[in-house]
């Protein structure tokens, strides 16, 4: 069953990260949340995470803004040490019912009509210390980082591949962090072995889905899906 639900969960987060350049732990965490504690699920994806980044940093190199990634790197550096303290040392039952709630409130936010807010560029550090914290205490910093890249460009293409580009940023500071705090293991990595071949399919349908994108139906599927996962993981115990 863990390994039924580990497959599935990181099947469904990267294929919808390839599309949309976020999302993934948010798809992929409540399936992972059902067999194993918080911290083992934040191992595996980082250890994805690191597979997926050099793929999607080449393919999407040229798109990418890599001086608002420079900007935003010591700020999402010292949120990440914050996140996984927490992540290490809080209760985990009450961390479940945390992340259903950011993940409901996220999926409503995302239903209404955006205005930009010019006020978010001054804030831009705050985000990524945000975004820093987030990616380490749930591994679900993408949110507040595409509020930051959406108000600093408008192209979609710069908008995905930068999200990669901080995503991957994100987990080069976060694996070595982790390993130090004994959260990864070498069972999680024999366990990833298995699960990798359909990783690779995922990465793959995500990128033919993604040339051939219905942009609304799409969004309004996620947001569906991530609503429901909310919900599990806050009357689940």
């Amino acid at each position: 069953m863990m390994l039924l639900l580990l497959t599935i969960g990181i099947f469904l987060g990267f294929f919808v990260q390839t599309i949309t350049g976020f999302a993934g732990a948010l798809i992929a965490l409540p399936f992972l949340l059902f067999v194993m504690p918080l911290s083992d699920a934040i191992g595996y994806l980082s250890i994805f995470y690191f597979i997926s980044t050099p793929i999607y940093i080449y393919k999407e190199w040229k798109y990418i803004d890599k001086q608002l990634l420079i900007k935003l790197a010591p700020s999402s550096f010292f949120g990440l040490i914050i996140g996984i303290i927490v992540l290490v040392y809080a209760q985990p039952i009450f961390l479940k019912k945390a992340l259903g709630l950011f993940i409901i409130l996220y999926a409503l936010n995302s239903l209404k009509e955006k205005k930009e807010i010019h006020l978010i560029l001054k804030m831009k550090y705050f985000f990524g210390f945000l975004g820093g914290f987030f990616s380490g205490l749930f591994s679900t910093g993408g949110p507040l980082y595409l509020i930051i890249i959406k108000s600093e460009t408008s192209n979609v293409k710069t908008l995905r591949a930068t999200m990669f580009g901080v995503l991957g940023l994100i987990t080069l500071m976060r694996i070595p962090i982790l390993a130090f705090e004994g959260i990864l293991s070498l069972n999680q990595f024999y366990n990833a072995i298995f699960v990798l071949p359909f990783f690779i399919v995922a990465l793959l349908l995500g990128n033919k889905v993604y040339l051939k994108l219905n942009e609304f139906i799409l969004k309004r599927i996620m947001l569906g899906l991530l609503f429901l996962s909310g919900i599990m993981l806050l009357i689940k115990n």
